[in-house]
């Protein structure tokens, strides 16, 4: 008895060894084949996590199988989460590509917000600090946080490209995240008061500033109006063609940003680069 059995497992063993582990037509190749979801049921989600007006902009394969990546829009502000296949669990993070050290959550975010614009004519400068020259041909619009430390550090970037570009000029409008940083807000206020550049630097240095001078709801105003264009996060630039980046870049970095969202000045480059030639 005993030697029959350990034939069979051993014949066992040999069949799995040499069948196929799956057969022509299973998910090992291509996972729509065995599992799908639908727009209603992505709104279902979306409203269990009260986001019931999000706009569904893509929903496909996440990089890391067993996974959807969907990508909305929630009252401009772009972004996206993974929903497992049995749709019980959604997931928000990022998905690292180990061997490659990439970000593909990132990846994908960029390239959404690549193709976000934000109307520029919505938003009031009349309370915007200036850094450059006010009549520079180039103006990017950038909303900081006086206790942002990547705001700190942007605002040293910004100042090195007024120096090399004197057409581009940066306004600047306070938005204290008040979640992160309590004392933003009354800050961003004394600033306003003073409309002092010098004051918001001083506190990037991490040195003491006044109290507000004056009553002012230029900064309730401007939480209000971030909160409409979907910006939720510091610093946020808009460029001249009304596209957005969120955080920090090298000056260089963002020179070329500028150019590319400028295509008559590109033309003027490429032509004085054309005549730079003859000889």
């Amino acid at each position: 008895m005993r030697i029959a059995l350990l034939f069979f497992l051993a014949l066992g063993f040999q069949l799995s060894a040499f069948s196929p582990v799956y057969a022509s037509g299973s998910c090992d190749s291509d996972c729509t084949k065995c599992h799908t979801i639908s727009t209603d049921e992505v709104r279902n989600i979306l409203a269990k996590i009260n986001m019931p007006d999000a706009k569904i902009l893509k929903m496909q394969m996440s990089p890391a199988r067993g996974l959807w990546e969907v990508s909305i829009d929630n009252k401009g502000q772009r972004g996206l989460f993974y929903v497992d296949f049995s749709k019980k669990y959604l997931i928000s993070g990022s998905i690292i590509e180990v061997n490659a050290a990439i970000d593909k959550t990132k990846e994908r975010l960029d390239a959404l917000n690549k193709e976000r614009r934000i109307n520029r004519s919505l938003i009031p400068l009349k309370d915007a600090l200036i850094l450059g020259d006010k009549k520079a041909a180039n103006n990017v619009i950038v909303f900081t946080d006086p206790d942002c430390p990547f705001c700190s550090e942007f605002h040293e970037e910004i100042k090195k490209i007024v120096e090399k570009r004197k057409d581009i000029a940066f306004y600047i409008k306070m938005l204290p995240l008040t979640k992160l940083h309590p004392d933003a807000y009354w800050k961003s206020k004394s600033i306003i008061c003073e409309k002092s550049l010098k004051l918001l630097e001083d506190n990037f240095e991490k040195k003491p500033i006044p109290k507000p001078s004056c009553e002012t709801n230029v900064i309730d105003s401007n939480i209000k109006l971030a909160a409409s264009l979907g910006i939720s996060g510091t610093p946020t630039s808009i460029l001249p063609d009304g596209s957005v980046l969120t955080g920090s870049l090298p000056a260089d970095k963002f020179i070329e940003l500028v150019d590319s969202a400028n295509p008559v000045r590109d033309k003027s480059l490429n032509g004085a680069k054309k005549k730079g030639v003859k000889k």
